[in-house]
């Protein structure tokens, strides 16, 4: 028997390898491809040899790899912004100025007058600082420890006396020639163990403390000149962009000063303030008692189990201030004859999310110790009918303007009040924008009036009250934790954490929703109330030490919520990448009249009334 030779069929084979599963055959023979590809308007083309940045309403080109400093200083050139560009927007996304673009792009470019522009340069600042200091000072390590509100780090020279005048102004001149060099500043991967054991070598105890508690096996390291260093955030690419800046002796250390953002290329005068020196100088002898120096101490603390101690010891020093504040307005009623001369009045202001609503309740506490009573008059009840609210630039009612407040009758009550007199108070109709009738009220003899208020410090507010009879205190987050020596953690963001988390807590608001109206927050803040701190008898630092092993786990998983369009995606990476550095503790820890507890919730003091 004979057999055919095999045959294949050769059509059949090349279709079955070239044609995939949903293109059948009958697809093919009726040409339900190729009636789309005739009206397709594409074709095959060829690997582009320029790539395209949007930006504003100009589209700019330049080869693959460009970096985007170049396509923004050409668009700079035709458009400038009201400050120098520090970084760029690239899909909602925060870029440093030496990202390669690859393909085409959108960019909107970040200027120095903004939030994240402003920290770029004041970190970059830092890095050209230690750069400067290690050419002419190669053994001084520098720390950097507080921000102050003129526009200046205070910083210090490590283990050594502090610098004098003339090696500030060597240092100044060695940092203006590293600018006028125009120094690249770069950043590479490295991993953590290697950094480690840098960091050990060079005897920073500080980085290597916080890199224990590091996710991921490597970070990014800048280098400029001689200096290697971790910086928390992005930086400018090179020194000459770093052109505003000066050093002071300032106490036992000195200034590194920097422009503000509402006028970002001019140098704000220095107030010297002994209140805030203090506070300063306390907040650095609790880290010293409960042998906390930056969050890498912290995060060893919980680790170690060290942290009920440390919760313990942080509020008793809080309440040893209250304590102290209750007392001078305790002593002043130590005579019964001496009530002409004793303080009636007790006004708290302070910037949002600083704690002022528990502080005053605590305080409150303690002056009933001493058998005062105090009665907590509400300024919200002042406010004058929603059409006479003055406008701000936009056109919008600013309600937190004082001429919102009907100052008039406002110390015409206050007057009455502590004459003895029966005053028939006003409340306010949110709802219908209205001043309506109230309560009536007589304070006794043994009762102080506290109001808590944006406006507490402003002369305006109790001009009918003579100063003798009145305490001003100002509460804040006046300095915290730094990551590292380095490193700083902004009050304003410990601020903003504690106002997502209490704002989605008791108005069920967004972190979004919060994180979008903290520009407008801290618009009022600059124009209403730091300008007005330095008129305080007394202030209180509201920072808890311990108190982002708390925030960070109520308000991480709001912050992780939010959608990569969203307006707040870039502010909430920033503060989901500084959060990750913390360690976090069971919140049963925290004690219940806590001022953290206004935030992340389950005070003892939310149902207790000042009256």
């Amino acid at each position: 028997m004979t057999h055919e030779p095999a045959t294949t069929n050769t059509e059949s084979l090349d279709t079955a390898k070239t044609t995939p599963p949903w293109m059948s055959s009958g697809q093919v023979r009726n040409h339900w491809i190729a009636q789309r590809a005739v009206v397709s308007r594409a074709w095959v083309g060829k690997r582009r040899e320029i790539v395209q940045v949007h930006i504003g309403d100009q589209y700019y080109a330049g080869p693959p790899g460009t970096p985007l400093e170049e396509f923004v200083w050409r668009a700079v050139e035709n458009d400038p912004p009201a400050s120098p560009p520090m970084a760029a927007l690239l899909g909602n996304r925060l870029r440093e100025l030496s990202t390669p673009i690859w393909e085409d792009t959108t960019a909107q470019i970040v200027p120095m007058g903004e939030a994240d522009g402003g920290r770029i340069y004041r970190r970059s600042l830092t890095l050209l600082l230690l750069a400067a200091a290690k050419r002419i000072y190669p053994t001084m390590a520098i720390a950097i420890e507080h921000s102050l509100p003129f526009g200046a780090y205070y910083c210090t020279a490590v283990e050594r006396e502090p610098l004098s005048p003339a090696e500030l102004a060597r240092l100044q001149a060695e940092m203006e020639k590293m600018v006028a060099a125009d120094l690249p500043i770069s950043c590479r991967r490295v991993a953590v163990d290697q950094m480690v054991e840098f960091f050990e070598d060079s005897g920073d105890e500080s980085k290597v403390n916080l890199l224990a508690s590091r996710v991921k096996d490597d970070l990014a390291i800048y280098t400029l000149d001689a200096v290697q260093n971790f910086l928390h955030g992005y930086l400018v690419p090179s020194t000459g962009y770093l052109r505003w800046f000066g050093l002071a002796a300032y106490g036992k250390g000195f200034l590194l000063r920097f422009p503000r953002r509402q006028q970002p290329t001019e140098l704000q005068p220095i107030l010297p303030s002994a209140d805030l020196e203090n506070v300063f100088q306390e907040y650095r002898e609790w880290m010293v008692r409960m042998g906390l120096q930056n969050l890498g101490s912290l995060n060893k603390a919980i680790v170690e189990g060290e942290l009920p101690e440390v919760i313990l010891i942080s509020e008793a020093l809080h309440e040893r201030r209250i304590a102290h504040i209750s007392s001078l307005v305790a002593h002043t009623w130590d005579e019964e004859s001496a009530i002409e001369q004793s303080i009636r009045v007790v006004l708290i202001a302070g910037p949002s999310s600083s704690g002022k609503t528990t502080f005053a309740k605590r305080l409150g506490v303690q002056l009933l110790s001493y058998g005062i009573r105090p009665y907590a008059l509400s300024l919200d009840n002042y406010f004058v009918d929603r059409e006479q609210t003055p406008l701000d630039e936009n056109g919008q009612y600013d309600f937190e303007s004082i001429d919102a407040l009907n100052l008039a009758l406002l110390n015409e009550h206050l007057a009455r009040l502590l004459d003895g007199e029966e005053v028939t108070l006003p409340h306010y109709d949110f709802k219908a924008g209205k001043s309506e009738v109230g309560e009536t009220v007589r304070l006794d003899p043994n009762q102080v009036l506290i109001l808590e208020g944006i406006h507490g410090l402003n002369p305006m507010l109790a001009a009918a009250i003579p100063p003798q009879a009145m305490l001003r205190v100002y509460v804040s987050v006046l300095t915290h934790l730094n990551m590292d020596r380095h490193n700083r953690i902004s009050t304003s963001d410990v601020r903003l954490l504690r106002r997502i988390a209490r704002d989605n807590k008791n108005r069920g608001y967004s972190a979004a929703d919060t994180i979008q109206n903290w520009a407008s927050v801290r618009r009022g803040e600059e124009r209403y109330i730091f300008p007005f701190q330095n008129n305080a008898d007394v202030m209180f630092n509201s920072a808890l030490l311990y108190e982002l092993a708390f925030l960070r786990q109520v308000v991480e998983p709001l912050l992780l919520q939010i959608e990569w369009d969203a307006p707040g995606y870039v502010e909430a990476r920033r503060l989901l990448a500084f959060l990750r550095w913390v360690r976090t503790a069971d919140v049963d820890l925290v004690p219940d009249n806590s001022i953290i507890r206004e935030f992340i919730g389950n005070s003892i003091l939310r149902t207790f009334t000042l009256a």
